[in-house]
């Protein structure tokens, strides 16, 4: 990271902004780059300590994830919050550790297991002037004072350039089954799915995709775990749900294959044209946030997170519909985030949801706290900072 380390420095004395590459895998998500130059750091990879019997992996910020993926399977581990691969959704190549935890991104599992960020427990990093520094550690107890590490995550690389990363790992379940509710209703599928979560059956994840030409809709609820535990659990779960419709069951299989679309969002990605939100609102709101958007865009969604995570994908816009999509949700209930969307559209649209005047202050102050210059990925998430 010396040469990264030498480029910072150059770009601050020649008052210019570097564009902070991976992979490139989310390159297409945020406002696009003002930069004068791109620091490519793809270089910057490999796994450097494993100790599956700590649950503790250390890699490179650039090591790509299905390479880690498949170094846990090998233990029968994994990365429980299940980072989610937009190669179809954005037509790019899959991610790496340091973009995953950068963006915040998690899969279905999050529900249970937690966020990307509840799994850093440190880095290595550079700052905005080109400066090393190390935060956390190997285990959660060295994390005191300010917690960066998670202050990293969801910094979308506007505040350093990690190199080195360590993280928690976890035991990989040994199955998994999926209850499966048809021709519910969003608002009926809520109710389904909250009284699934609140159940013992300890549902790991619980998703709606509201009915197609090709089908009825369907209420996914999954369980993992030890075999005899996850059948057991799956069966008190059905007699629960009697009542909230038909049911049947998806075998591990099946079930594996439908989580990995739901997190991969495969259910929109082939609508090539249409424009992509993420919408995070409580989910006791999600469907009446819906109804307002559909009272005046046509669109195609679908809920994970319990309902807590709307996938909505609008037709082509100047302004991607943002205002009827923001203006649905609650003020202070929730966020949505511009996906994908042409680079012209991402340009005149706030691709993150806008801040109220305290936490943009704030945001503006922790920015130059790390890069007082904005060398880093300048205005990638908001105009300026």
């Amino acid at each position: 990271m010396a040469e990264a380390g030498a480029a910072i420095k150059d770009a601050l004395k020649r008052r210019e902004s570097l564009e902070v590459l991976g992979l490139g895998s989310k390159r297409a998500i945020g406002r696009p780059s003002e930069a004068t130059d791109i620091l490519d750091l793809s270089f910057n990879k490999g796994i450097s300590i494993y100790e599956p019997q700590e649950l503790v992996l250390s890699a490179k910020a650039g090591t790509r994830i299905a390479e880690i993926s498949a170094l846990l399977a090998g233990e029968s581990q994994m990365l429980a919050f299940e980072p989610p691969d937009f190669a179809e959704l954005l037509g790019t190549g899959s991610g790496s550790l340091g973009g995953n935890l950068a963006t915040n991104l998690s899969g279905p599992r999050r529900l249970k297991a937690g966020a990307a960020r509840d799994f850093i427990l440190g880095f290595s990093a550079l700052n905005g002037s080109g400066e090393p520094f190390r935060a956390g550690g190997r285990v959660v107890k060295n994390v005191t004072g300010y917690d960066l590490p998670k202050l990293m995550c969801g910094s979308w690389g506007t505040l350093a350039v990690m190199d080195e990363i360590t993280i928690k790992v976890m035991p990989k379940p040994e199955t998994e089954i999926s209850v499966c509710i048809s021709a519910l209703t969003h608002e009926a599928s809520i109710r389904a799915m909250a009284a699934a979560l609140q159940s013992p059956a300890e549902v790991s994840s619980a998703a709606y995709l509201p009915k197609t030409d090709f089908e009825e809709s369907r209420t996914m609820l999954r369980i993992e775990g030890v075999e005899a535990s996850v059948r057991a659990r799956a069966s008190h779960l059905q007699d629960l749900l009697k009542p909230h419709g038909s049911l049947s069951l998806l075998d591990e299989a099946s079930s594996l294959d439908f989580w990995r679309d739901v997190r991969d969002v495969m259910p929109l990605a082939s609508l090539r044209d249409a424009h992509i939100w993420r919408i995070s609102v409580p989910p006791s709101e999600s469907a009446v946030v819906m109804a307002r958007i559909r009272s005046t865009v046509e669109t195609r969604y679908y809920c994970d997170w319990g309902g807590g995570l709307l996938w909505l994908a609008v037709p082509p816009d100047p302004e991607a519909h943002g205002q009827v999509i923001r203006g649905a949700i609650s003020p202070g209930s929730g966020h949505a985030t511009l996906i994908r969307a042409p680079a012209n559209v991402r340009r005149s649209v706030p691709v993150f949801q806008p801040q109220p005047k305290a936490l943009a202050e704030l945001t503006r102050r922790v920015k130059t706290s790390f890069d007082p210059e904005r060398v880093l990925n300048r205005s990638r998430m908001y105009e300026g900072v």
